[in-house]
C-alpha cells in the first residue's frame, strides 16, 4: 500500500480525480482513508466521494451487503464514517448492517436513505427518518407482520392515523418542541402497545417532564403497556420563582412500577435555562448529551453509550472525568464545553503522590472535541499524568489555546498524548507555528 501511495502521489490532482471517479466510493474510502498523505486525504474527502455511499451490490438477481466482514464494518463504523459524517447526503444500506451504519455518527445533512432486503413480512425494523410523514409510510399497513419498530427521528410533523404496533421505540437527538401536539397523539394511536421506548430531548414551557407527567400522559393512556423504557431530557427557560429540585423530581417517581429511575436537574443562570434528565436504567441509548456535574456518581455503567457531550457553567474537576470514564467505559466520541477554570487543580497537583491510580483511561476513544473550553481542560486531556488514551485520536481544538497549553509546542508533559493524535481540526488562527508539525508527528492537520 505504501508503494502504491508513493506512485499515486506522483500523479497530478486532475489525473487522480479521473482515476478515482472510475472507482466505487466504498472502495476508495475503505482503501485510502487515514493514509499519511495530506493531498490524497483531501482528494478522497471531496463531496464527490463522500456524499453518496452505497453499501449494497447487485448480483445473482438479488442485493448483497458489501460489509460482509466485521473488519470492514468496524473500519467504516469506527474510523471512516465519524470523520465524513457532515458530508454524507445519501445512504444505500442492506438491512443487516443498517443499524450499525446509522448509529456510527450523526448525519445532519442526510436526506436520502435506501434500505434493501427489508421485506414486507419483516417483524423488526430500525429506521432513521427525517419527518413523521416518512414514518407514516412504514406504518400504513404495508408491513402487515410488523410488531417492533425502532425509529431514529430527525424532524417532527404529524398529520394522519397510525396502525397499532405492539412494540415502538422512538429516539431523536434533536430537540422536539411539539411534545403535546405531535408526540403524545402519535403514542395514543397505538392503543395495543405493550413495549414502549422514548429517547428524546423536549422543549417545554413551564414544567419539566417528570414521573407525574409520564404516568398521566403515557402510562395511564396505554392499558396494554407492560414495558416502558425512556431517556428524556426536558429543557425550559427559567423565569419562575419556585423551580423543582432533584428531590421533587425523584418524588414524582415514588410509586413508579417499572425499572430503576435515575434523575437530576440543572439550572444554567448565564443562559437562563434549566434541564431535567430522567431515564430508566439500564439504558440502550447510544448517546448522552449535556452531562453536567450533577450526573450521578459512577455507580452505574452505560454499556451502549458511544457518544457523550459534557457541558456546565461550573468547573469540571479531575474527579468528574474519572466518574465519566467509569460510567461510559466504551465511549468513542467525547465533546466538551466549559469555560470555567478548574478550582482544585493545584491541590490535585500537590496531593497526587500515586498518580497512576488517578489517571483517567479512555480505552475506546476515537474523537475528542475540546474546541470551546478553558485551557485547564486541554491540560486535562493532553497531560499524560492525567489522561491515557490509545493512538489514532481525531481532535478538534482552538489553535491559540493549543499553543498556550503546549508552550508553543515545547512542553514535555503534553508530548506523549499529542503523539497519539492522528488528525487535528484547528479553529481560530490560520497561520501556524513551524513547530506544530513536529509536535504532532502522526497527525493530519486541517
Amino acid at each position: 500500500m505504501e508503494c502504491s501511495c508513493v506512485e499515486l502521489n506522483d500523479l497530478p490532482d486532475e489525473i487522480l480525480l479521473i482515476i478515482f471517479k472510475k472507482l466505487d466510493n466504498f472502495d476508495i474510502l475503505y482503501s485510502f482513508h487515514g493514509i499519511k498523505s495530506k493531498r490524497l486525504n483531501k482528494i478522497i474527502h471531496d463531496p464527490i466521494f463522500t456524499s453518496n455511499l452505497n453499501f449494497v451490490k447487485w448480483s445473482a438477481n438479488k442485493f448483497h451487503n458489501k460489509l460482509t466482514s466485521n473488519f470492514a464494518l468496524n473500519r467504516f463504523r469506527l474510523q471512516i464514517l465519524p470523520d465524513i459524517s457532515m458530508k454524507v447526503k445519501w445512504f444505500y444500506l442492506e438491512s443487516s448492517s443498517a443499524k450499525n451504519i446509522l448509529r456510527a455518527a450523526d448525519y445532519p445533512n442526510l436526506y436520502g436513505l435506501g434500505l434493501y432486503n427489508i421485506n414486507e413480512r419483516q417483524l423488526d425494523v430500525f429506521l432513521l427518518v427525517q419527518h413523521f410523514s416518512q414514518l407514516l409510510y412504514v406504518l400504513d399497513g404495508r408491513f402487515s407482520q410488523l410488531h417492533t419498530l425502532i425509529v431514529d427521528l430527525i424532524n417532527n410533523v404529524l398529520s394522519t392515523d397510525l396502525i397499532e404496533n405492539k412494540c415502538f421505540v422512538l429516539s431523536c437527538a434533536w430537540e422536539i418542541s411539539r411534545y403535546e401536539e405531535c408526540l403524545l397523539p402519535l403514542i395514543y394511536r397505538m392503543s395495543n402497545i405493550e413495549k414502549l421506548g422514548l429517547y428524546l430531548t423536549i422543549d417545554v414551557n413551564d414544567k419539566f417532564i417528570d414521573g407525574n407527567d409520564l404516568k398521566k400522559n403515557v402510562i395511564n393512556r396505554l392499558p396494554q403497556l407492560s414495558v416502558f423504557t425512556f431517556d428524556i431530557r426536558s429543557l425550559m427557560f427559567i423565569d419562575q420563582i419556585n423551580l423543582p429540585s432533584k428531590k421533587d423530581i425523584e418524588e414524582s417517581f415514588r410509586d413508579f412500577q417499572y425499572t430503576k429511575i435515575i434523575s437530576y436537574v440543572d439550572y444554567f443562570l448565564e443562559k437562563k435555562t434549566g434541564q431535567c434528565h430522567v431515564f430508566s436504567y439500564p439504558s440502550e441509548m447510544p448517546y448522552y448529551q449535556k452531562i453536567t456535574n450533577n450526573f450521578p456518581d459512577g455507580l452505574y455503567q452505560y454499556q451502549y453509550v458511544r457518544f457523550i457531550s459534557l457541558y456546565d457553567e461550573y468547573p469540571f474537576e479531575h474527579e468528574f472525568f474519572i466518574k465519566i470514564s467509569q460510567s461510559f467505559p466504551f465511549m468513542e466520541r467525547l465533546s466538551l464545553i466549559n469555560h470555567q477554570s478548574q478550582i482544585h487543580k493545584q491541590s490535585y497537583k500537590l496531593t497526587n503522590h500515586n498518580f497512576n491510580s488517578t489517571i483517567v483511561k479512555y480505552n475506546y476513544l476515537i474523537t475528542l472535541d475540546i474546541e470551546e473550553v478553558h485551557d485547564d481542560y486541554i491540560e486535562e486531556f493532553l497531560f499524560n499524568t492525567k489522561t491515557y488514551f490509545h493512538n489514532n485520536i481525531v481532535m478538534s481544538i482552538n489553535y491559540k489555546s493549543l499553543e498556550r497549553v503546549t508552550r508553543n509546542f515545547t512542553r514535555d508533559v503534553t508530548r506523549i498524548n499529542s503523539a497519539k493524535i492522528n488528525e487535528i481540526f484547528l479553529s481560530g488562527e490560520k497561520h501556524y507555528s513551524n513547530s506544530l508539525r513536529d509536535y504532532f508527528p502522526c497527525a493530519i492537520i486541517h
